[in-house]
């Protein structure tokens, strides 16, 4: 399966891509505000999802939420 943007758009390795929405992190008090640019994410086996490192911590989020930048 491919990797899909809340528009579509195709994902690839080591593409950049901007958060579509504010996100909390499971675990934490912390939110990860709309715009916030991940770069050089990580496809993994779930077409839904992909890894991202964000203030030093790599997380997995999922694709409905992110645009291709």
């Amino acid at each position: 399966m491919e990797a899909r943007d809340s528009n579509g758009t195709l994902l690839n390795e080591g593409d950049n891509v901007t958060l579509i929405k504010d996100l909390k992190l499971r675990g934490s008090s912390a939110v990860i505000k709309r715009g916030t640019l991940v770069k050089g994410i990580r496809l993994t086996d779930d077409a839904g999802e992909v890894e991202g490192r964000i203030e030093r911590q790599t997380i997995v989020l999922r694709t409905e939420f992110l645009k291709k930048a």
